[in-house]
């Protein structure tokens, strides 16, 4: 990036919802460290920022979800011809914009090089890996349109470039994350001994995070664990399926179901857990694995992703094969039972504060700026 060049950077986002808050909050105040940013959200509720010098402008567009889908294609092209607008009117303000989000961003994008912008495309998971259907199909295609159409691809690690069948785009991608930790809060309040025989999973209740597996697992675990008690924190699209299951299951009077569990309640829950389990089919770098391991508590999850770079079987967690529900039950099994289940907690705790403070994240940003 040139001197004499605009340096402002734009973050584009849509539609977001409680889970995605926090990764676009954190993405901003990593760019406001580096130049002027600003934000254009499509959202369904209100996102709250931390409000940093840089952090020029928040605009956030309303948007709605429906179940009628004629509606819904309504709704979402309308989103998307006032991110547009917002594109035109303040286009002078910044040089980059940055597109995060699972969906492919075609029409804001073509917008966005029309208005003489470098555009960028930071991929936080890959949902359409999941299914062969129509819907996948037509996302793969869009995908494609816009990797050829942006001037670069921003990674979380180079082991997605295979993972995601990237290696085509090879010389457009970036490596940078908007992953860090609040060190203060996200701490080790009670030492695992002292923790009661509790295990769980936190986040979307959604096809792609495998939880209705961990569902079906747990009269397994629960059978050779009499001790072990669950909790299943988050909400989403499988919540009522995933109740039929325990309910079928038996184990219902054995896990508890808070429902979403707010940014600033979830370390007192992690500090609560024994182990985490994270069965997902597809993740980019899932926040709650960085989340529980900062506060001591061991993750077991499968090798999706850049997760393979963060956990190490045995040494900072636990990986299982695959996410079947006889793979977790085993798994679990195993985990609990490791005899140095103590001390991978400890070793996943240092990993997370040695890689994910605020000031690594931030200077790893400054040289993929100077890169653009």
């Amino acid at each position: 990036m040139k001197e004499n060049d605009s340096c402002g950077i734009l973050v584009v986002s849509f539609p977001i919802g409680t889970a995605f808050s926090v990764p676009i909050s954190n993405l901003s105040n990593i760019l406001s460290a580096t130049s002027e940013t600003y934000v254009i959200i499509g959202t369904q509720e209100q996102i709250h920022f931390q409000k940093l010098n840089n952090l020029v402008d928040i605009y956030a567009v309303p948007y709605q979800t429906g179940s009628l889908v004629t509606k819904q294609m309504v709704r979402y092209g309308t989103l998307q011809l006032k991110i547009i607008f917002k594109l035109f009117s303040s286009r002078k303000n910044f040089r980059n914009v940055v597109f995060f989000m699972e969906s492919p961003p075609l029409i804001p994008m073509i917008a966005a090089k029309m208005f003489n912008n470098k555009v960028y495309w930071l991929l936080p998971s890959k949902i359409s890996l999941l299914s062969n259907g129509t819907l996948s199909k037509l996302t793969a295609v869009l995908s494609k349109i816009c990797y050829n159409l942006c001037n670069g691809i921003i990674l979380y690690s180079t082991s997605l470039i295979s993972y995601w069948n990237l290696e085509k785009y090879r010389h457009k991608i970036l490596i940078a994350q908007e992953h860090f930790l609040d060190f203060e809060t996200l701490t080790v309040t009670t030492s695992l001994p002292d923790r009661p025989p509790l295990i769980g999973y936190i986040g979307r209740l959604s096809e792609e995070k495998g939880i209705q597996h961990f569902a079906q697992a747990l009269p397994t675990i629960l059978n050779d664990r009499q001790d072990l008690r669950v909790i299943i924190g988050g909400d989403g699209q499988l919540k009522e399926s995933i109740e039929a299951s325990l309910q079928e299951g038996g184990v219902t009077p054995l896990i508890d179901l808070p429902g979403w569990i707010s940014h600033d309640d979830l370390p007192k829950y992690l500090n609560q857990l024994r182990l985490l389990v994270l069965p997902s089919y597809t993740e980019g770098l899932p926040n709650i694995m960085l989340e529980a391991m900062a506060c001591g508590t061991p993750v077991l999850t499968t090798p999706v992703g850049a997760i393979p770079d963060v956990i190490i079987d045995g040494k900072t967690g636990f990986i299982m094969e695959d996410n079947s529900p006889e793979c977790i039950a085993d798994n679990v099994i195993r985990a609990l039972s490791s005899p140095d289940l103590e001390q991978i907690a400890e070793n996943g705790r240092r990993f997370v504060e040695e890689h994910f403070t605020f000031e690594r994240v931030v200077e790893r940003w400054k040289e993929v700026l100077k890169e653009i």
